[in-house]
């Protein structure tokens, strides 16, 4: 197996477990806790089904990759509700931390990639972004007012 392939299976297999974080709100149906992988791929989703709802700026093959990655530095830090208290600082430095580990697993052409495309995604610093964003932000308001109020009741 090359050093290549190495790092690529070993960066996918550490992705993995972006499937044991839970985060703060529940299923549509107020089953259970959502995890950050399921929600990676809702997000991803709603971008390819809102794509005609994005400025024509928007590039959604862009808003995907973000998409699918955005979340990868709760594997270290867990979820961090929007709407919760925390010290926004040391949120964003733990994150900043987790990416810089997770993204360096690959090699390094994809490691700059996506760590490129998670910055930007977190600074909002492209209309690709700010749709990223926007989708990341409602799609947590829609699945709560699909459970009646779910953890808005809480």
């Amino acid at each position: 197996m090359s050093d290549r392939l190495g790092r690529q299976l070993a960066f996918l297999a550490e992705a993995d477990r972006l499937k044991t974080v839970l985060r703060a709100n529940t299923l549509a149906d107020g089953s259970r806790r959502e995890n950050s992988g399921e929600h990676s791929w809702h997000v991803a989703l709603y971008a390819l089904i809102l794509a005609d709802q994005a400025g024509p700026d928007v590039r959604i093959d862009r808003v995907l990759r973000m998409l699918l990655i955005h979340d990868l530095v709760e594997i270290d830090c867990g979820d961090t509700p929007i709407h919760g208290s925390h010290d926004a600082a040391s949120v964003a430095a733990a994150e900043s931390a987790a990416a810089d580990r997770i993204f360096r697993l690959l090699p390094e052409d994809q490691a700059a990639e996506f760590r490129a495309l998670w910055d930007e995604f977190e600074a909002s610093l492209s209309p690709d972004a700010v749709f990223a964003k926007s989708i990341d932000r409602v799609q947590p308001v829609m699945q709560n007012l699909q459970s009646g109020g779910g953890t808005w009741k809480e």
